[in-house]
């Protein structure tokens, strides 16, 4: 069974989310649990924490199914000593929201070296970070997503993703988002049949389908390999439907969360109803 939904807004407190991606016909959503563009932010209440815990029993979402995405400002392999700092607290912090909010993952991109470290060097801060994060948690799984390699973004890359995950002490709280847009720019033709059967084969072989936790479905308005992350509503991008559709259909994805991050939230209801109307 797919579970499909999209990342809705959690305005007015983290307890809205669900109520939210109720409305637009979803199985699974994900959310920032705080500001995105900010450092800091007040703890989650008590009331709000029992209040989210208690929409999600009613409309129906389990933990499983939850993606939050952390802060945009955060760089977990930032070469700069105090922004690493200032990144590792955000980046924990973000794990304990989950972890009070009785979330069992937290999705965040890896890093970027900003051309003042090697990638080596960079990788193996990124893991070091996730390290600390996961020895001062527990029960929430650190979801790395791939990346379209923009800039100096690392994760573009599975090799990338594989050299994290082996260099993380507890394998069994650490996993993959992979964003479609991010795949194709990365230069993953995910759009040919072939091509998509070659990527996921490639991703078993390098990285392992067991640590693959969730899906951002995002069509994208930038062709093959052009390390440009700008996404697209899906069907209106250099994508097109067919993979959708394709992806929708196979059994391998099952069972995990699989969000829309596309453009135009006012269609995202209509998006996953035609993505669950194309299932066989």
């Amino acid at each position: 069974m797919k579970y499909i939904g999209a990342h809705v807004s959690a305005s007015g407190g983290v307890e809205n989310a669900p109520l939210n991606a109720s409305k637009i016909g979803a199985k699974a959503f994900a959310i920032f649990t705080k500001n995105q563009k900010q450092w800091k932010a007040a703890p989650l209440t008590e009331r709000s924490i029992g209040l989210f815990k208690e929409n999600c029993k009613k409309y129906g979402f389990l933990p499983n199914h939850i993606l939050p995405h952390d802060g945009y400002l955060i760089n977990p392999g930032s070469p700069d000593p105090e922004m690493l700092a200032k990144s590792r607290e955000a980046l924990l912090d973000e794990m304990q929201r989950c972890e009070k909010l009785g979330l069992k993952m937290l999705n965040f991109h890896p890093g970027a070296h900003l051309n003042k470290i090697s990638e080596d060097d960079c990788l193996k801060v990124i893991a070091e970070s996730i390290n600390i994060c996961l020895q001062n948690t527990s029960g929430v799984t650190a979801v790395i997503e791939n990346t379209a390699g923009q800039g100096s973004a690392l994760g573009y890359k599975f090799d990338h993703l594989k050299t994290i995950i082996d260099m993380v002490d507890d394998k069994n709280r650490i996993g993959v988002c992979i964003d479609t847009c991010h795949a194709y720019a990365a230069g993953y033709d995910i759009k040919t049949e072939d091509g998509y059967e070659l990527t996921f084969k490639e991703f078993d072989k390098i990285i392992g389908l067991k640590y693959l936790k969730g899906f951002h479905l995002n069509d994208a308005r930038k062709g093959l390999a052009s390390r440009v992350d700008r996404h697209e509503s899906i069907g209106k991008g250099d994508l097109g439907e067919e993979v959708f559709i394709r992806l929708m259909n196979d059994p391998r994805f099952d069972h995990i969360p699989i969000i829309l991050e596309t453009p135009d939230e006012e269609i995202w209801d209509k998006e996953i109803a035609w993505l669950y109307s194309v299932i066989k």
